[in-house]
């Protein structure tokens, strides 16, 4: 089956160009902006952000920072991320935002196969990147930002302060619409990240789906739980700057402290993981408070269990769930209008101009109620990768991108994604939605969060094994999880055969369960 959603997005008079779409959003849409952290909270308007980003821009090209070069930046959510994104545009390099929790293995991976020119970074990790520089030869100049920590500035780094001292930048000429403006590189909880290319036209496309799920920008107040170096990160920094969406940003992820900035500021809308907003809901119930002024979240980036749509809605808050990647950051969305089962059971219709395929083994379309492998394109797809030996495999004919996922569209359109192909279980030739599992899982009173994976099993190939983590004071054993799932009406071969309690669950710095790492420990 094929759905295109053949609505156009919401057209843009102005730019094509990123830098441009900047200093238009600034002048005509200014946000006010707070980025809260460990050391205190600041309050900006986007148009000052890009006033300081200007200056630093003109600090870059004269550290030898030329049109097309790659700045790498790895910061938190503070308020010289923001500045850092708008200066790199701003002079026509590729902005490289690099994932906080990396350290120097994954930092030089990233900067070695991206070839950056500069890096942007706290002094402990400039200082570690310049004492391995013989092996980084791209890389010209290293900017360190005091952290306040221990760490003294590293000696042969360039200082913020000096670059935030120059006089703005002067408007350069419009970039090329299929000009590379962006690399994000994946989480690799599979292999090595992948750097993934994003031009001025994709991302402007993506620029152009909030008014897809949200008709204005005005009166929302957005709470930002997304680490920088992922693209649900990038997005919300371009959002707050280019369409004016007023925005709290978190340095770091505190359900107490976010639901403290939820009532201090005023915050109608946010989004996360499943992770990020049961751990809100459990804040709001836990302290009496409420979600506050919260009215919808977007929730994806992972499976989510439809009950966890179900008990925000009792909260008074409309959840949806959203469907993307790095590399096609949004196929599909709900909208907090859709109805409750759509909401719940489904990640929403593709967004417009977006086409999805359901497609089966051979290639071939499966009708709807069908499950297969998710094909998608649309103009917010990205041209490739870094590395272009990996777009052989990702692409399928006449540009579509093959996903990895598996999942079904309704007669509505609607698209659920049910698993992953590699997340798929296969016992004794049976094939087993993991997602199918973790939700019912996730249904029982005393589980919190639950993760399935396959098992190897001398009989069946494969066997269920779930991992979970339960409610404080909950007991949960195997012959619980059977009468459940016999309750439920599910197969009895759907029905986990280990089950292992665990305090937490491995996580990326997005929020996404390492699965991998699940799956080694079952595999001495």
């Amino acid at each position: 089956m094929t759905i295109e959603n053949t609505a156009e997005a919401e057209a843009s008079a102005g730019p094509a160009d990123l830098a441009a779409a900047l200093r238009e959003g600034a002048a005509r849409r200014p946000a006010d902006l707070v980025f809260h952290g460990e050391t205190g909270t600041i309050e900006i308007s986007s148009p000052k952000v890009l006033e300081r980003a200007g200056r630093v821009a003109t600090g870059l090209t004269g550290l030898g920072v030329q049109r097309g070069d790659v700045v790498a930046f790895q910061l938190t959510n503070r308020v010289e991320n923001a500045i850092v994104h708008a200066a790199v545009l701003l002079c026509g390099a590729v902005a490289l935002p690099i994932v906080p929790i990396y350290k120097l293995r994954e930092v030089s991976f990233v900067l070695r196969q991206s070839g950056a020119t500069a890096l942007i970074a706290f002094p402990g990790m400039a200082a570690e990147v310049l004492a391995a520089r013989s092996d980084l030869p791209d890389l010209r100049a290293v900017i360190a930002i005091r952290d306040g920590g221990a760490v003294p500035m590293p000696p042969g780094a360039a200082s913020w302060t000096e670059l935030e001292a120059s006089d703005p930048l002067p408007t350069l000429a419009p970039a090329p619409a299929d000009e590379v403006a962006v690399l994000v590189y994946t989480s690799g909880t599979t292999a090595e990240p992948k750097g993934v290319q994003h031009t001025h036209r994709t991302l402007m496309a993506e620029m152009a789906t909030l008014p897809g799920v949200r008709r204005s920008a005005d009166g929302v107040v957005y709470l930002d739980a997304f680490p920088p170096g992922h693209v649900a990160g990038l997005n919300v920094v371009l959002r707050a700057l280019i369409h004016g969406l007023s925005t709290v940003f978190m340095e770091r992820w505190n359900a107490e402290v976010a639901l403290d900035l939820i009532h201090r500021h005023g915050v109608t809308s946010s989004a996360g993981v499943p992770f990020h907003l049961a751990a809100l809901l459990d804040a709001a119930a836990n302290t009496g408070r409420g979600t506050g002024t919260l009215r919808d979240y977007l929730v994806g980036a992972a499976s989510v269990p439809p009950v966890l749509v179900e008990r925000v809605q009792r909260a008074g808050v409309a959840a949806y769930r959203s469907y993307g990647s790095s590399e096609h950051p949004t196929i599909s969305s709900g909208t907090p209008d859709d109805p409750l089962a759509k909401r719940a059971h489904t990640d929403g219709r593709p967004m417009p101009g977006n086409e999805v395929r359901i497609v089966d083994a051979q290639g071939h379309d499966v009708p709807p109620g069908r499950d297969g492998e998710i094909l998608s394109r649309g103009p917010e797809l990205f041209p490739g990768y870094r590395d272009e030996a990996l777009n052989t495999t990702t692409f399928a004919r006449d540009g579509w991108l093959r996903t990895g996922d598996v999942g079904r569209l309704d007669e509505d359109g609607y698209l659920t994604v049910t698993d992953r192909l590699k997340d798929i279980i296969v016992r004794g030739g049976e094939k087993i939605s993991s997602k199918e599992v973790e939700d019912l899982l996730a249904a029982h009173p005393s589980v919190a969060e639950a993760v399935a994976v396959a098992e190897p099993d001398e009989r069946y190939g494969e066997r269920v094994c779930a991992f979970t983590v339960l409610h404080p004071g909950a007991s949960l054993d195997l012959d619980a999880v059977r009468a459940h799932f016999a309750a439920a009406g599910a197969a009895r071969q759907k029905t986990p055969e280990r089950l292992i309690v665990v305090d937490t669950l491995p996580r990326t710095a997005a929020g996404k369960v390492r699965k991998t790492e699940l799956r080694a420990t079952l595999n001495p």
